[in-house]
Order: structure tokens, then sequence, then C-alpha cells
């Protein structure tokens, strides 16, 4: 993931089309050999209205028939086994993504909170307006919610940018400040944390303003990365706009997704979209290491 700018000001959008190459590599390896490794990957980049992926695939060493299933949330999941004894698993993912101006064209001028209130609406989007495993509508974020919106929801595109320059503003991007399973609730205490902790907390806030908010998985593009930045995968969020439909916002950048953006999967929370799960038999202990590069292809590569 790319360093967060400065500045609460909220950033321009690129809309230049972009061919993307994603690969995304990860590696076990075990203290010890195991056996029957079944595991899910949900890697591959979702065709909407801002991106085609035009190719994908996944290498798995040991090799393993794969199959793949759609899940409750549209999600495309592959999953395999591996069943003779190993000491070592890689899975990696290569995908190339066209991206480009959302299709639907920008949001409304107005978005007033009372379109919330068709029963079918309020059904449809249970998920996204109550708690979820990382996310809890706990008395910390309420808290946080007044601090962010103290005059209440006006309209849901606004406030929502409000929300997001909110958490931009007031938690410092640190990596190392937080694992993988550290609650909304900490991440405000502490007041700090990545991309990851900023969804969680925006998610928490949204949801308890009563507007229904998602979590998103996915990559960017940082086309002035330095040689020796890390890349990673990274996440934001998306609200609920009636009439318009799902729509992102990333509050470590403080910025709408745009063509710099390449989307993976969705879910109530990052227990709905892990990468890559699993399980296996055996007593060994495992060690985890993960490797993301993006790279822009030319844009004659489909020719």
């Amino acid at each position: 993931m790319s360093t967060p700018q400065d500045g609460a000001s909220l950033l321009p959008e690129w809309t230049e089309p972009l061919t993307l190459e994603v690969r995304h590599l990860t590696r076990f390896t075990y203290h010890d050999a195991v056996w029957d490794s079944f595991n899910e990957a949900r890697l591959q980049p979702v065709t909407d209205t801002a991106q085609l992926c035009r190719r994908f695939f996944l290498h798995i060493d040991p090799a393993a028939d794969v199959r793949d299933y759609p899940d409750f949330y549209s999600n495309c999941v592959h999953y395999f086994d591996v069943k003779r004894p190993h000491e070592q698993l890689s899975v990696e993912a290569v995908s190339h993504v066209q991206t480009h101006a959302d299709s639907r064209g920008p949001v409304p001028e107005k978005n007033p909170p009372e379109g919330l209130k068709n029963p079918s609406i309020m059904e449809n989007y249970f998920d996204f307006l109550h708690d979820s495993q990382f996310v809890s509508l706990e008395p910390e974020i309420w808290r946080e919610a007044v601090d962010s919106l103290p005059g209440g929801v006006s309209d849901l595109w606004t406030d929502t940018l409000a929300v997001g320059g909110h958490v931009f503003s007031t938690f410092t991007y640190t990596p190392s400040a937080t694992t993988v399973n550290t609650r909304p609730t900490e991440v405000v205490q502490l007041r700090k944390g990545v991309c990851q902790d900023f969804a969680h907390v925006m998610l928490g806030i949204l949801r308890t303003l009563g507007i229904p908010a998602r979590y998103v998985s996915g990559y960017f593009y940082n086309p002035d990365r330095k040689p020796d930045e890390i890349e990673a995968s990274h996440a934001w969020v998306e609200v609920y706009l009636p009439g318009y439909g799902w729509k992102g916002f990333d509050p470590t950048h403080n910025r709408v997704p745009d063509t710099r953006y390449v989307k993976l999967a969705v879910g109530r929370d990052y227990a709905d979209i892990r990468p890559l799960s699993g399980t296996f038999r055996g007593r060994g202990t495992r060690e985890m290491t993960v490797e993301v590069r993006v790279r822009r292809l030319p844009e004659d590569a489909w020719e």
C-alpha cells in the first residue's frame, strides 16, 4: 500500500483508463510435514461498472485441482486441497484488469437519507447496517460517529465524504501498530492503524449513522511508488446510495477510488473476504509471507 499523503482535503480522482497486472503471491512454510490442506482463495478481481477482469491465473504448488463458486456476496471463490504431505505451499494469483471511469457517471447531486426508508432496502442491506465479526457498534464507535458528524445525516454521499475525511485526519497511518485481528474499538483508542483498521472504523461509524456500508478488498496502483516501497493489498469501504448503487471511499488516502484501484471482493468486514484461508492436518506450525506487485501494462496489451 502507498503511504497516505498529508492534508485533509479530498484528493482528485484519476479518470485515465489503465491496464494493470496484479501478482499476489502467498507462501506457507510448515515446521513439519502437513497434509489434507483445504483452502479457499478470494483473489479474482470483479468485473463491474469501473473495471474488467480480462485474465486470471491461479498457480498452486504443490499442484492441486481448483474449482470455484460464488459466495453469498457474489465474490468468486476458488477452492482446492492438497492431500499428500507437504512442507511448503505457495499460491500465486495473476490478474490482468482494465480500469476505467465508472460507466454510471457521477454520484447524483442530492442523496437524501429518506431514500433508505424503503422497507425492501432495509431488508436487502441488513447485513451492512449491523454488527459483524470485526465491526461492533459499541459506545466508542457511537461517540466517534457523533464527533465525525455532529449534525446528523442530511445527505448520504456528502456525509460519507465527511466521515471518511474525519477518519483520515484524526487517525495516523502506522504499520505494525495493529494486527489483522485488531477491533475498531481498539483502533479508536490507539488513533492509529492501517487500511484495514480505517475501513473497519469507517464502517462502524456509517452503520451507526444508519448508512449501509460494506468492506472492499483490492489493490492500489501507485505510479509514484519508490523502488524500496513495499506493496500490499488494500481495503476501503462502499456505501449504498438508493437509485445509484454502491459507491466507494478510501479513508486511508482520503479519496474516491478511481482507475488506480482494482477491486477484489466485498463483504461485511475482513472476515468475509480473506484473500486466502484454510485448514490442514498435522502438528507443524506455519509461517506466512505475502508479496504483492501491481504494474501498468501497455494499452495495446489486448490487441
